[in-house]
């Protein structure tokens, strides 16, 4: 994994710690229910980005490996590999 992407997910993670903090605040304090389960909405959209994230930056990086400067074809194949993933 590139050190940028490590980094961009390192903070997405955090941003998402942080605002479980919050959440378990809202929790003790009483806060209604509709408010609790949209903010944890919000944490779990944030950890699953990350977890995207994540697994899209490694598919990429071993298929690089694997395919190297590789043929036409195989340089097609990844780029479209790569367009895919996204919506995994």
């Amino acid at each position: 994994m590139s050190d940028q992407a490590h980094a961009s997910i390192a903070r997405r993670l955090k941003r998402a710690s942080g605002h479980l903090d919050t959440i378990i605040k809202m929790i003790e304090e009483g806060r209604p229910c509709p408010q609790i389960a949209q903010q944890l909405q919000a944490v779990e959209g944030a950890i699953e980005s990350a977890k995207k994230m994540l697994i899209h930056d490694h598919l990429t990086h071993s298929l690089e490996r694997s395919f190297g400067a590789g043929s036409p074809r195989s340089r097609a194949a990844l780029k479209d590999f790569k367009l895919i993933a996204k919506y995994l």
